[in-house]
């Protein structure tokens, strides 16, 4: 790959993992939204007890939606920083690391991905295993999946 090739791959990547969290942020919504209709649907019995449990579990989902919203809003926000117009000699955020047998994109937290039939694991830039990529070079090595690993290619 030359430079511009490299370059459109990040932020091809970089769409990819933009798209990812937009679903998870249309998710979370419209889960907000379900909750917060079922919480509302909740009809008073005879039975009060059973009414305001349901309330009760209608709010609390909502507001475990909301931090997930707001997680993700907080990821998408970072990954919007990210520079992948950049070729990196050493990893850190924006960096794409080709290593023996994994790939790692170091610019949201979206995990182990497949894309075009490459497996590439995206990380936030604050996750330990990013950490400990910070500042690695081709040919350094680092202990993952209980053996070492060494880096074929950074960019």
């Amino acid at each position: 790959m030359d430079k511009a090739e490299k370059i459109a791959f990040k932020q091809q990547l970089k769409r990819w993992a933009l798209d990812g969290i937009g679903h998870r942020i249309a998710a979370s919504r419209e889960a907000i939204d379900q909750a917060q209709q079922a919480a509302n649907q909740e009809e008073k019995s005879s039975a009060g007890d059973k009414y305001e449990t349901g309330r009760a579990m209608g709010h609390l989902q909502k507001d475990m939606h909301a931090r997930q919203l707001a997680e993700s809003l907080k990821e998408l926000a970072a990954l919007h920083s990210v520079q992948t117009d950049v070729l990196y000699p050493a990893a850190g955020p924006g960096a794409f690391v080709q290593a023996e047998g994994i790939a790692f994109f170091i610019a949201a937290g979206l995990g182990r991905q497949q894309h075009e039939g490459e497996t590439i694991l995206f990380l936030s830039p604050h996750a330990p295993l990013a950490k400990l990529l910070q500042n690695k070079k081709p040919g350094d090595s680092i202990f993952f999946q209980s053996k070492n690993v060494t880096i074929l290619e950074i960019f």
